[in-house]
Parts: structure tokens; sequence; C-alpha cells
């Protein structure tokens, strides 16, 4: 059965327009409760709704309460709070399911709905289809709502802040702390604006806070982890000796260094892996993806870690990451999943693991990134129809086939169909990067060509 509604991180979209719409909205809750409610018989179902910070979250975050009660679910409202830690408050106050509005790292026009079991994982694909078939069911039926005596009620919990902050503080060593630290976290006006300060402040750092005035509308504007010029700056001028970019929803993380150096995903990834290899923890694997860099993967070779690449998507990484047994995974764009940590990615706890290993290891990020020599990577968008398919593009697939025998073992490219927008992404590593840009813009001119001919 093919998705409708629900991509590789829940449903998102411009507010609005169809499917974020309150009418859509709330037959999504609808929808949910119903599912939830066959999945948990005998129970009493509940769900917790956390959101960012986005004008449109009121809105939305009402649609849902309303659909969710219509059909006798209950609700614990927590307002701003990052996705992991309604993964977390899900689990810990043993709720049926977690529901986050947010659309993570996009401008705050759009906006969307994601969902957590009760053990504080991403759904499960078998059960975001049920929830689709639902939603036909309902769209079919018309309005629908419970008898009175069979409605949900809700409520809000005022401590939520404070016993999420808490659990970031205790994943990192005990008796340890941040005292010595000067860190500048941008918060992106996201969810976390209250939250990440604190957690670093009560650690011992000394904190300047970026982004940390939301207004609605204002969140991704120009900072967090889409824009880490920001806070490579801010780490400069405040003479800072780190510096950590979260997203809208905090479960992406950059980090930059007293020289501004900016840190992605994968250079992170190798930093908690050497971390957790000279501490003796098990470390089977780590689990990338298809644009994680090929330095990355060579690097953990030489430690004899095994990497394994998974589709583009945190859950995916996830996925992978249980079939093995394996703890350590993530993506170039900061989303770093570690599950003897957390069940989801969480930023904070990422940037809190990050400093364990430099306190640990006793050297810079610079320092233990040494070893690891990433490959130049070159990614290009090219603009397509949307019926195109590139696998049957056969003068593109034969130029991809010269390409990558000229590239050896000593690149790659990576060719793949956005999930959002008509957009194909070429991406071509190579040790020359003016060799990559140049067989990219061979590559995107073809298809280019094939769009305008």
């Amino acid at each position: 059965m093919t998705r409708t509604y629900f991509g590789t991180d829940g449903i998102r979209g411009t507010v609005g327009q169809a499917p974020m719409t309150p009418d859509f909205i709330l037959r999504l809750g609808q929808a949910a409760g119903q599912v939830l409610k066959r999945h948990h018989r005998n129970q009493k179902v509940s769900v917790l709704i956390g959101k960012d910070t986005r004008v449109s979250g009121y809105l939305l975050e009402s649609c849902l309460e309303a659909g969710f009660i219509s059909v006798g679910v209950d609700v614990v409202l927590v307002g701003p709070m990052p996705t992991a830690g309604v993964a977390y408050l899900a689990r810990t106050l043993s709720m049926s399911a977690g529901v986050v509005i947010s659309a993570s790292h996009n401008p705050f026009s759009d906006n969307g709905i994601k969902f957590f079991s009760h053990l504080g994982t991403k759904l499960p694909d078998t059960w975001e289809l049920e929830i689709e078939a639902e939603l036909t069911l309902l769209s079919n039926l018309g309005s629908y709502c419970n008898q009175s005596n069979q409605l949900g009620k809700a409520k809000r919990l005022n401590d939520a802040s404070g016993r999420y902050i808490e659990f970031c503080k205790s994943t990192f060593p005990q008796g340890q702390d941040l005292r010595g630290f000067r860190v500048v976290v941008d918060c992106a006006h996201g969810a976390a604006y209250q939250i990440a300060p604190s957690v670093f402040r009560e650690l011992g750092a000394n904190v300047i806070e970026l982004a940390t005035q939301p207004d609605g509308l204002n969140i991704n504007a120009g900072v967090g982890a889409t824009y880490p010029e920001c806070i490579a700056n801010a780490v400069i001028e405040h003479q800072a000796d780190y510096g950590f970019a979260l997203d809208g929803d905090a479960d992406r993380l950059i980090c930059v260094d007293s020289s501004g150096r900016i840190f992605n995903g994968d250079e992170l990834l190798y930093v908690l892996a050497v971390d957790r290899q000279t501490s003796g923890l098990p470390i089977p694997g780590v689990v990338g993806t298809q644009m994680s860099n090929l330095g990355l993967e060579l690097a953990c070779e030489k430690l004899n870690i095994e990497f394994v690449r998974a589709k583009v998507g945190d859950r995916y990484v996830f996925e992978q990451l249980c079939q093995r047994g394996w703890h350590l995974g993530g993506e170039s764009s900061g989303h770093l999943l570690l599950l003897d940590q957390h069940t989801t990615g969480d930023g904070i706890i990422s940037a809190l693991q990050v400093m364990r290993a430099v306190c640990h290891l006793n050297q810079s990020l610079a320092d233990i990134l040494v070893p690891l020599q990433m490959m130049p990577q070159v990614l290009q968008n090219a603009r397509v129809p949307k019926e195109y398919n590139w696998q049957d593009d056969s003068v593109l697939q034969h130029a991809c086939q010269k390409v990558r025998q000229s590239l050896g073992d000593t690149g790659r490219l990576l060719i793949r169909p956005s999930g959002t927008e008509p957009v194909l992404r070429i991406m071509i590593e190579a040790p020359d990067i003016q060799q990559a840009e140049a067989k990219v813009d061979e590559l995107v001119s073809l298809v280019e060509f094939k769009k305008t001919a």
C-alpha cells in the first residue's frame, strides 16, 4: 500500500494548503485515535502533544486535541517541547503515543505532524498505513463524534520542561560538569529555546544564548543548524570554546569550535565513535546514510568498526541500528542517534555526548578529527518534471556509468529524487573537488536538457 500523506518524517506541508488544513488535522486526530484504540484494547488511550514555536502550532494543536477527544482519547498538552522530549515523556509517562507538531528546519509557513509510539520510537510504518486507511474511511463518513459520556479529556503537564531537562542532564557522566567551558547555544527560535540553555547552564557551562526569542514567525529564520555561519560568527564574537546549533524541533545538531570551524553530522559521528571505542564501550558498527561522506566510512574501517549505509532519513538509520543491535548512527545533516542514551535523535543529548568526548579524550574536536580525511563532496539539485524517471533515461544512465568508471574506488556517485519537491539530487565525491564539480555539472546539464527538450 502506497502512502498518501506520510513521508519519511510524518506529515508536512504549508499551513492552509492540503493537508495542513484545520479539517484534515481534526480528522487526523480522529483517525490516529481510532488506530491507537485498536492497538491498546482494554486500556484507556491517552496521547501527549508537544509542538515547536510556529504561530500555526496553536491552530493545529487545537484541531488535534479536538480530534482525539471526539473519539474518546485523553490528551496531555506540554506546549513547546523538542521532538525528543515528546518521545521521552510519552515513554516515561506510559502514554499510548506522543505527537509532535513541527516542520523541523522548514520555514514558519510550514508545519507538520509526527507520531511516536508508547516506547518513544517513531510509529511503525504499518500503523501509519492504518491511520491513512482510517482517514479515507472518515472522509467518506463525514463529521463524526462520540456521545458525551464517551469523549476524552484534556489536561496540561506543567512540569514537562523540568522533567526533560533532568533527563538530558542525566546522560552526561555522573560526577562531571561543564564548568570552565564558555558555549554559545543557538536554538533557532524553536522548541528548545528555554530548555537547551538551561541544560548547559545547570551543568556549569557559561552560556551565551542565541535565537531564544521566538515570535511565531522567526523559527529557523537565518539561525539554527541550517545556518551554521550564524553561530560560527557568534562563537568568535563572544570568544567561546564551542557553539551548538539546533534546528526548529531540536533533533539536529551542528557544532562549531573557537576558531569558527563548523563540524557536520559525519564528523560528530566519528568523534562519538572514537570516544566510545576508547572508553571500552561496545561499538561493533556505525550506521550512516547514502549521503554520508566516504571519508567517514574509510575512517571507521581504520578503527575496525563496520560501517553500513541506510537510506536517507533518520527513521531508516534507526531501522538499521535496531536490526543489527547497534547504538550509533546518523546523518550528515546532524541527525545523530545514540540508542544507548535515547530512543530517537536528540540535538541536546548529542551535544552533551560531544562534550563528553572532548572531556574524556582531553582533546579539542579538531584534534580528535585529525585522522578523518573528509572527501570533497559536490551536491546539486536538478529540477525535473514530476513524471520524469531518471532510472529510465538511457542517456543519463550511460553517462553515470562512465562517471563511476572514472571514479573507481576513489569516489562515489549518488543520484536520488527528492521526497518533497520535483528535484533530482546529484552528488559526487572525489579526491579532486574540481573533478567532482565538472562531473556534477555534466550530469545536471543532461537532466536539465531533458526537462526543456
